[in-house]
């Protein structure tokens, strides 16, 4: 125990950190008691905190595989549900906990659809790692979700920047960890319903630039927030002035 209370004492530490001000009192003893049953590490990238829940990450369910002794995980292609040309894949994945266990069964699936802009050209590998997170969250009874579901992080083992799976250098984003500003997008987008189409259109318009690529930083950043602003005070306002968006150009000025 004197060990569990230690990690728990150094994790809310290294949260409160690394998010500062987004942690409180439910989040402080949610990550505690994550702590000490499962042996999570917030330094180690095992956790991570968005809009006042925590995922856990891929390396985070390896290394509790590692550490609970898990026998083997085998990984098959779902060859009858993927669709190559639609850059669809579904796998199925096997934890097996010890030499006598029957397995634990997760499927995983990803396409353009359901994933992030920074892993596009990369559906097959997310798909073989939702899957094997799947698995190895019903092997050892976590109930958090995977960061890797959302689609707002890449999984820790792929390679940086590789083709199209991740944005070019002047991506919007960061490399300290947190968030990018297009994964917290997405993020708005999943979590309030929101037409991507659109959300790019208004975003473009918002920035004054042809794309939202073409956008700096500073004000990608300013028009996350005000979506996120826009969301939680009137969703249906901003639906409303996504619609917008649908009329032709001339229409609308």
């Amino acid at each position: 125990m004197g060990h569990k209370h230690v990690l728990g004492t150094q994790n809310i530490r290294d949260a409160e950190a690394r998010w500062s001000g987004e942690i409180g009192r439910v989040e402080r003893r949610v990550l505690n008691l994550l702590s000490e049953q499962y042996g999570f590490s917030v330094a180690l990238g095992d956790l991570r905190l968005l809009h006042a829940s925590w995922y856990i990450t891929h390396a985070g369910l390896l290394r509790l595989a590692t550490r609970r002794r898990c026998c083997g995980i085998s990984i098959r292609l779902v060859h009858e549900f993927c669709d190559m040309s639609r850059n669809r894949w579904v796998f199925r994945a096997t934890v097996y906990k010890s030499h006598t266990s029957r397995g634990f069964v997760g499927y995983g699936d990803a396409d353009p659809s359901n994933t992030s802009l920074l892993v596009r050209g990369a559906e097959m590998r997310v798909a073989e790692t939702r899957a094997v997170n799947r698995a190895l969250r019903k092997a050892y009874g976590i109930g958090l979700s995977s960061v890797e579901e959302l689609g707002s992080q890449p999984f820790p083992d792929a390679p940086p920047r590789e083709g199209k799976a991740f944005g070019p250098p002047n991506d919007n984003g960061s490399a300290d960890g947190q968030p990018r500003l297009r994964d917290r997008l997405c993020l708005l987008i999943r979590r309030y319903e929101l037409d991507p189409n659109l959300v790019k259109r208004y975003a473009a318009d918002f920035c004054g630039t042809e794309t939202l690529r073409d956008a700096s930083r500073d004000l990608v950043e300013a028009f996350v927030s005000t979506v996120a602003k826009e969301a939680a005070n009137d969703r249906a306002a901003l639906i409303c002035k996504l619609n917008s968006y649908c009329q032709p150009e001339e229409v609308r000025s």
